[in-house]
């Protein structure tokens, strides 16, 4: 089995920049927060400008800032642990064509751990919906524990996996934007998961998958849309509401898409590849205790703690770097967009889409 992902996933699906678009900095710079903050960039159309929220009258105090409540892949030594700084976080180092928008320190880690049993949350203890007991996966460590008889493969950009894991899983460091390492035939299910705006060739991502899938083995691609919804309605040009346009001209502008949803990419890409029998199923995920269903309240408690204990966390890259927003901008952004995330009359959810397939025998 194996399992393509950022820090979030085990597998070896991370993003490399399109060749046609100037790359954002990744020149390790350990003072970065001791520098001037640099002028305001200019914004794409539909977007507010970053000095918007530090003119919002209604400023949010934030003292909630933190949350109460020629081979691709390489061997363990120190020059993988030589880590970018950026805005004070530290990001994978230099490989291949990865450029991953997540922090892979200790806090954005604990965010991902809680965002891990949402996800399990969500389809009710779950780890996948395909419907097979496979024997090699590429997949995260609870695989292991799951199939102890299947062997178990997980790749990531960074080695932050925990210290131990099941006998039957081992980790590779891997770009999944690069040709993959694994022989044709190589494994009967490929799990992906939350690799949105780290790919810059999902065709190509499916071709290697479909390469590497045994006949009549399985994939399956979990991914968010970046769209905030609500019963209730999302306040035009709110913080909720401006979350996936400033995503969305990120992505364009560093060569990585965060429409995966919008666009169909996932049903579109294994299609194309030649994956049969797809399905495709839409999970409303609720953020908030606000939900009068007990699972479903559950589940929105664990996806708003997971959000809110590291929200800069997914923003510092696409805001600061991509986008050229100032550290302070981002920081009063987050802050409007925690009060509307913790607004208990807004009842905001997301959509997660879960598609799966099989490779013809």
């Amino acid at each position: 089995m194996a399992d393509v992902g950022k820090t979030e996933t085990t597998g070896f699906l991370n993003s490399p920049k399109a060749a046609t678009t100037p790359a954002p900095p990744k020149t390790p710079d350990a003072n970065n927060d001791q520098k001037p903050e640099p002028e305001p960039a200019q914004q794409p159309a539909g977007i507010l400008p970053a000095s918007h929220w530090s003119a919002i009258s209604d400023e949010p105090n934030d003292a909630d800032s933190t949350f109460s409540e020629d081979i691709s892949t390489t061997s363990l030594t120190s020059s993988i642990l030589e880590y970018r700084t950026l805005h004070g976080r530290t990001f994978h180092r230099e490989i291949g064509q990865a450029e991953a928008w997540e922090p892979n320190d200790e806090r954005h880690a604990e965010s991902m751990d809680l965002h891990h049993h949402m996800c399990q949350l969500m389809l009710d203890g779950k780890l996948f919906l395909v419907p097979v007991e496979p024997e090699r996966i590429k997949g995260p460590s609870d695989f292991g524990d799951a199939y102890p008889s299947a062997a178990v493969t997980g790749t990531d950009l960074s080695p932050i996996q925990p210290s131990w894991v099941p006998p039957n899983v081992k980790f590779e460091i891997d770009d999944a934007n690069l040709d993959w390492t694994w022989d044709d035939n190589t494994f009967d299910f490929i799990h992906v998961r939350f690799l949105a705006g780290n790919i810059a060739d999902w065709s190509r991502f499916y071709r290697e998958a479909f390469r590497c899938c045994t006949p009549g083995g399985w994939i399956e691609h979990q991914d968010p849309s970046f769209v905030w919804h609500s019963d209730r309605g999302i306040p035009e040009d709110s913080a909720l509401d401006q979350f996936p346009k400033v995503f969305w001209a990120g992505g364009e502008k560093f060569g990585r898409s965060f429409r995966v949803v919008e666009d169909e990419l996932q049903r579109k890409g294994l299609e194309a590849a030649g994956f049969v029998d797809v399905v495709v199923r839409d999970v409303h995920v609720p953020v908030g205790d606000w939900p009068t269903d007990p699972h479903q309240k559950e589940l929105g408690t664990f996806a708003q703690v997971s959000l809110l204990s590291d929200i800069e966390g997914y923003l510092v890259y696409m805001f600061n770097v991509v986008m050229g927003w100032t550290k302070t901008e981002t920081q009063v952004y987050c802050a409007h967009l925690r009060r509307q995330l913790r607004d208990p009359e807004l009842h905001p959810y997301f959509t997660r889409r879960i598609v799966y397939a099989r490779k013809p025998e």
